[in-house]
């Protein structure tokens, strides 16, 4: 089956001046990873995540941002895996999907594609197992309290000013940032901080209140 991918870049959005770590400085311009929304949608016969974000491309953990594009990426795991092919369409004015690739790692079905917009509210899908349609409607995770991933992110430097302090080059970082939504039975998020000498921070926040609940760094 034909996939449809269209892409839109993001380099010309407008995100707001975050100071967690110093005014004047504008540590959103070293974002290489934004995951913004997470939907889901729960069938007797498959469990779904669609993930809407923009991403850097191409996608390197070498510190150093590159523009990003919108991105949606699906993933579906079945209760039963019959060997039948799968595929999944986003639902509206301009409908989008496409065959998912099966991914033994991780026991599920993927399909991503480049997004014109980030959905604002309940995303309406169909998924075809073999010769069977199901449409299913995945709702936001997200709260009215959920923070921003820009507020996230001004969150950790908050939490790591010396951390990043240390890694400023000319009055500008020399590094990159990835800030994700995550879902494990309530929202976190994940930003990573990696510098171009090959380390990475990688802090775990609650969702809400933005508070670091666990800190690991590594050498890649």
């Amino acid at each position: 089956m034909k996939k449809i991918y269209v892409y839109a870049s993001i380099a010309f959005l407008a995100f707001p001046l975050l100071t967690g770590c110093g005014k004047g400085y504008d540590y959103t311009r070293n974002l290489s990873e934004v995951k913004r929304e997470i939907f889901l949608a729960q069938t007797e016969t498959f469990s779904l995540t669609f993930s809407c974000g923009e991403r850097e491309y191409p996608y390197a953990s070498d510190g150093i941002a590159c523009p990003m594009t919108s991105l949606g990426e699906i993933s579906l795991t079945l209760a039963e895996n019959t060997g039948e092919t799968v595929s999944v369409f986003v639902l509206g004015e301009k409908e989008w999907g496409g065959e998912m690739s099966f991914r033994n790692v991780r026991d599920d079905f993927y399909f991503s594609a480049g997004l014109e917009e980030i959905p604002q509210g309940p995303v309406s899908l169909r998924v075809e197992i073999g010769e069977t349609a199901t449409e299913v409607v995945a709702t936001s995770v997200k709260t009215e309290k959920t923070l921003t991933p820009e507020q996230a992110l001004d969150a950790a430097l908050g939490a790591e000013k010396d951390y990043v302090a240390a890694r400023m080059r000319g009055g500008a970082f020399a590094g990159e940032f990835r800030v994700r939504l995550l879902r494990r039975e309530v929202n976190y998020y994940y930003v990573g901080i990696v510098d171009g000498d090959g380390h990475t921070l990688s802090l775990l926040l609650a969702a809400e209140t933005g508070e670091v609940l666990a800190r690991r760094e590594s050498n890649r």
